[in-house]
């Protein structure tokens, strides 16, 4: 198959090609992509963190909020608690890369997790948002009657961990005062020069 083309002219005739070159070239190769391949295995966990450690939450809604690690999950994830009587932190899934490790541990032995808590059980479930006029859009009090409820499982799990909790929390000294305290950077402090 022929890639030019013989074309006549008023001149004379020529060949022309049929598929026609881009007029600029990239200045460095172009780069081939390489296919992303997925390992869903769970990160190792890092020795200081291990279930009774208390943990500082670095990002997040929580950020500088003190947590006691209950566990890992599968998916790599710790399951954590504040409890949520002391600190307003719930049960909660993290990400280890986002906490800081403490020193300070708590005999957590008597706290059963249940079992139903799992990765599962943190999924959202889906809801369809209707549409709204201009008027409902800025209908605040209406906004706030749409906001979905937390399930009766939820609030149920929370008591159930929050009560075995605080009791192993009542046998430390001053336990639920640091609990309670937020963590925060003093100024000109070094985060390398704290020892946690």
């Amino acid at each position: 198959m022929s890639t030019h083309k013989e074309v006549a002219f008023a001149s004379g005739t020529r060949l022309v090609a049929l598929n026609k070159g881009p007029k600029t070239f990239p200045a460095e190769a172009a780069q081939i992509k390489k296919a992303a391949r997925s390992v869903n295995n769970a990160a190792k966990l890092r020795k200081s963190i291990t279930p009774g450690t208390v943990l500082i939450l670095v990002a997040g809604r929580f950020a500088g909020k003190r947590v006691v690690c209950l566990s890992q999950l599968a998916s790599g994830t710790l399951l954590v608690s504040g409890p949520f009587a002391i600190n307003g932190v719930p049960l909660r899934r993290v990400n280890p890369a986002y906490v800081i490790a403490t020193s300070t541990k708590i005999d957590i032995s008597g706290v059963q997790v249940p079992a139903h808590i799992n990765d599962a059980y943190f999924k959202r479930a889906e809801q369809k948002i209707a549409k709204r006029s201009a008027e409902q859009l800025f209908d605040y009090k209406a906004l706030a009657a749409t906001k979905p409820e937390l399930p009766a499982q939820r609030i149920e799990d929370q008591k159930i961990v929050d009560q075995a909790l605080l009791a192993a929390i009542k046998k430390v000294d001053l336990m639920k005062e640091y609990l309670k305290d937020t963590f925060v950077l003093p100024k000109g402090v070094p985060v390398h020069a704290i020892k946690f």
